[in-house]
């Protein structure tokens, strides 16, 4: 999303729970159901309820992968903004995925993302999906994004 793209109501201060209640309602996140479930000063957690158009095998109805990765790039972004303390138009540079194992069918996948670290430009995060169990993951993430316009630090 570009700086001119940003919905009525995201700029300035950032808070995660009313971009959720925006972006639901738009492209991507409305198409895969992506939903806000929680968020603190470094991290946010989202839910991707099951769907049977998020399906990539209709033999055993695991979910495919794109939308996972969907999910943990909304997280790892939220993250971001929240540790920033504000919506900085960014560009994902590199997120890694590594699968542990399919979502169990008919499980929604939990994507808790946490920026670990921001530079004047750059944000490192890392993530974990889960299908219910936290302690059993679905996939950890690593990632790095490139802020593509200036950011207001975060005050206090």
């Amino acid at each position: 999303m570009s700086g001119d793209q940003i919905p009525a109501g995201i700029a300035g201060a950032f808070d995660a729970k009313m971009f959720m209640k925006i972006v639901k309602r738009l492209g991507h996140s409305a198409a895969l159901g992506i939903d806000y479930v929680a968020h603190g000063e470094d991290w946010a957690e989202l839910v991707l309820p099951y769907a049977p158009h998020l399906v990539g095998d209709a033999e055993t109805g695991i979910m495919a992968s794109a939308p996972i990765i969907s999910l943990m790039d909304m997280a790892t972004s939220i993250a971001t903004w929240n540790k920033r303390g504000c919506f900085v138009p960014q560009a994902t540079l590199d997120l890694r995925v590594e699968y542990i194992r399919p979502a169990v069918p008919g499980r929604a996948v939990y994507g808790r993302g946490e920026c670990h670290r921001t530079t004047r430009s750059i944000a490192f995060v890392r993530g974990m999906a889960h299908d219910g169990n936290p302690r059993d993951p679905v996939a950890h993430v690593t990632g790095t994004f490139m802020a593509t316009a200036p950011a207001e630090p975060r005050s206090g």
